[in-house]
Formats: structure tokens, sequence, C-alpha cells
């Protein structure tokens, strides 16, 4: 068995505790800890992940679910990329439903892993980076780097699950898919409980002697965690739809983990595909995407109109292979190089 690090809880000095509005102070900490929590309740932190220009803490919030019975630690992250906030009502609704008590194990939860990205509306980090590609980061790195390496040194010794929350971003919509090593039994269970409707193969780390995707999920399977991706709809919205059909597929993987008892609930089955890639338009105009999300299409399939502002056709776009769309562009205003849409490739019967 893998052994867990657990780190003590440690109150920074000087800096003990942040008032929320509603005047409820919540420790500010520089780790996680599981060891320094009571069985059977849910603690609330600010997680120092650095520091600003005036020396004061970025800070990250934490919610940690300690259960009363021995188990599994799952951990929750959303809104790596600023923009992608679907995941935050989903952990807060997760832990609001949450008894402690009856828990088998843990969940941490970080609802809101870029909070200056957040701030400012955008996806990326303060210093134009993406912050979900420089993971393990460096301690004496850049910005980014140094917010990427404290998050994840932080977040994920200690735990043997995790669920990583994404949307699209601006100018494309995703339907409610999974990203997982499909050859791994554990995440494909994992991906399964979900209720997605669509399960992409995805590895989520390189393969030996290749370069890491610098993905949060990239890290933490190299630490041996079981880590997948979840893609819930729209960016810089509250998806109500995408929300509770998350929430109801994270409660199906605490059952199928064995951190809470009963059955899944049946959501249906969802569409695997063997590989994915975005279809791009080669030329500039106004676009019009066809199909829609979810949509199964066959190769020759129209699925695009490229117009100039006359309303002359310059280019028509059609499906390259037989294949289901996992996300689309929402904007007309297309460069040459514009995605049109993200063509997933179903997997083959028989096909492992």
């Amino acid at each position: 068995m893998r052994k867990r690090c657990l780190f003590p809880l440690v109150l920074l000095a000087g800096l003990t505790a942040f008032s929320q509005p509603a005047g409820e102070p919540i420790p500010l900490v520089s780790e996680i800890s599981l060891a320094g929590q009571l069985p059977g309740t849910v603690g609330k932190y600010w997680l120092q992940a650095g520091s600003d220009m005036f020396g004061r803490p970025i800070v990250v919030p934490v919610l940690l679910a300690k259960g009363s019975l021995p188990g599994p630690v799952l951990g929750l992250t959303a809104a790596i990329h600023g923009n992608e906030l679907n995941g935050i009502p989903l952990i807060q609704e997760l832990f609001a439903s949450l008894d402690p008590t009856q828990l088998h194990g843990s969940v941490v939860a970080i609802p809101g892993m870029n909070p200056l990205g957040m701030q400012n509306d955008t996806r990326l980090f303060l210093d134009g980076e993406d912050l979900n590609r420089v993971f393990p980061g460096k301690s004496d790195g850049n910005n980014s780097q140094q917010m990427a390496y404290a998050l994840g040194s932080k977040f994920l010794p200690g735990l043997d699950y995790h669920l990583d929350l994404h949307t699209a971003s601006f100018g494309r919509i995703n339907t409610l898919y999974a990203r997982a090593d499909l050859e791994s039994e554990p995440l494909a269970r994992m991906a399964r409980s979900l209720g997605a409707d669509i399960i992409l193969h995805s590895k989520g780390e390189a393969t030996a002697g290749a370069r890491s995707d610098g993905t949060l999920r990239a890290m933490a399977a190299s630490m041996g965690v079981h880590s997948l991706t979840l893609e819930m709809g729209n960016p810089q919205v509250y998806d109500r739809d995408m929300i509770a059909r998350g929430l109801q597929g994270v409660r199906n993987l605490l059952i199928t983990l064995g951190l809470l008892e009963g059955t899944p609930v049946t959501l249906g089955e969802a569409l695997e595909c063997e590989r994915s890639y975005w279809v791009y338009t080669d030329a500039g105009g106004l676009l019009e995407v066809l199909p829609g999300l979810g949509q199964v299409l066959h190769k020759g399939d129209l699925i695009g109109v490229l117009k100039d502002p006359f309303g002359k056709v310059l280019a028509r776009y059609s499906a390259p292979e037989d294949g289901v769309v996992i996300g689309l562009s929402t904007n007309p205003a297309a460069i040459s190089g514009s995605r049109i849409l993200h063509l997933g490739i179903l997997r083959k019967a028989g096909r492992p």
C-alpha cells in the first residue's frame, strides 16, 4: 500500500485567520492536514500559496471533510483556469450535503485553484501562463511555476484519488465529458461512474522518457494518485444543468470508491472515444458551426460554413472521419486556423 504523507496543520505566525463577511473566522494555514482535524467533522481553511506585492498571502479556499470511518482520500479541484467556474458550486453543494459521521475516508477540495485568474475574468494566471501547463512547477521559478509548485506540493500528497473539474474556455462549449486513462481499471471505473455524455481515453501523463504535459492530472499520476478530469459545459457562468449532473456524478463516484454507502444512481452509458482532435478553418471569415454537442457525425457531414462580411460563402467544412462532437466553437469571428469543433473518434468494438 502506498504510504500517505499527512502534513501538519501549521497556522502562520501573525496571520492566524481571515474573517468572512458574515464574521466566521477561517484559519489561515501553510499546509493541508488530515491528521490535524477531528474525525466526523468538516473544516474550512485558507491555504497560502504565495504572497502579493504587499507581502499579503495569496490564498485558496480549502474544504476538508474527515470521515468517522477509515477509507480512501478523494481530492476535488475547480477553476484551475480562472474562467471555468461550474466546479465551484458543485463542490459547495457536495459539502453542504455530506455527513462526515457517515463518511468512510476523507474528501478534500479546493473550489478556486486560480484566484488571480478568477478575479481578472481570465483562464490564465496573472503572468499570462496557463497554470495547468506548468505542473509540477518550481519552488524558485516564475509566478505561475511557484503557484503550481505550491498547489501541487501542498494538495496532492495524501490523496488516493483526484477529480479535476473544468469547463470549456471562452468562445467554446463542451458536453459533459471525462478524460481518463481507460487502460487503468480504477480510472475507467471512476470515469464510468460520473454519468458523462462522453469518456475520452487520455493518459494524462507522459509515457516513460517523454515530457509531461504539465497538467495537475499528470503531476497527480506521477505521484501514484488516480486522477481524471471532468469537463462541465461553458465558461464564466453557473450552468445549473451541468452543475446538477456533475454533482450526481460525483456522488456516484463517492459510492463507487467506497467513501459513501449506497447504490450509484443509473445515469446512462457514455460514448467512449479512443482519441480526439480539433478541426480548424484554413481561412478567415464569419463561421457558422452546424452540428450540436454530442452529435454523432459521419465522414463528409457538413460541419461548418465560412462567409465573408457580405454573405458570400468562402468555404464549407466537412467531418474528416466518423466521430462525435465533444465540443465546438461558438465564436463566429474566425481568422485562419480557428477552431470549428472537437471531434472524438469512437472506440471500435473489441478494441481494448
